[in-house]
């Protein structure tokens, strides 16, 4: 069984979903402590006529050390402006009437924490990519264990038999391999590389919101992620 474990970041970059689609079962880590600093937690990117912009969603409790799942939104008339934004930079994209309402539908639901948005999004997209990836909440995994101490017991947990990891320099740094060989558990390292794919407004600008692929690619979105 192959496992991958991430943060539920906010309408995630396409590589994020390239690991979720590998996936036999994602583990939602939202018992971690919440970011203080400038995360994807709570923004991404979409690109404009003028290059590419941040959606950010206003939390409540980032600063108090809370875990994942306790970061509450704050409701100050965000929703209205980023659909107002997403909008008017991709109204005329090719698939934009095929996917907007839904995504649409999911903003407007009554979401008092980030996770219940952010999951909620998630799941949409997997939907979409026709993938039945098992989620599953680290939270409802109990252990006091921390760091990679956390991260084998839950996969030994779930029997895991392949653990694929992001291969960003942060990844490297915490991740001894030899554990995972005296574990019998594979790690597979992603090595993701950035596809291009149809863009509006000029010049190809990767890293942008799982959106961005959807609205200009469509059914074909899960053949280039």
């Amino acid at each position: 069984m192959i496992v991958s474990i991430h943060q539920p970041n906010y309408i995630p970059w396409i590589g994020f979903f390239n690991k979720i689609l590998l996936s036999d079962v994602y583990v939602v880590f939202d018992d971690i402590q919440f970011p203080r600093g400038k995360d994807y937690a709570n923004r991404n990117q979409i690109k404009t006529n003028n290059g590419k912009t941040w959606l950010t969603i206003p939390v409540i409790g980032k600063s108090d050390l809370k875990p994942w799942n306790q970061i509450g939104i704050n409701k100050n008339g965000w929703i209205d402006k980023h659909l107002a934004i997403i909008e008017s930079f991709y109204t005329k994209s090719p698939y934009f009437k095929e996917y907007y309402s839904e995504i649409k539908n999911i903003y407007l639901k009554d979401h008092n924490l980030l996770i219940d948005l952010t999951l909620d999004l998630i799941r949409h997209f997997i939907k979409i990519f026709d993938k039945e990836t098992k989620i599953i909440l680290s939270s409802d995994i109990k252990t006091d264990l921390k760091g990679m101490d956390k991260i084998l017991y839950i996969l030994k947990y779930l029997q895991a038999t392949k653990y694929i990891s992001g291969d960003g320099d942060g990844s490297k740094r915490y991740i001894d391999e030899n554990l995972f060989k005296e574990n019998n558990i594979e790690l597979i390292w992603q090595n993701y590389k950035h596809p291009t794919y149809n863009q509006q407004f000029g010049e190809f600008i990767p890293y942008m919101s799982i959106l961005d692929l959807l609205f200009n690619e469509g059914p074909n979105s899960k053949n280039i992620i």
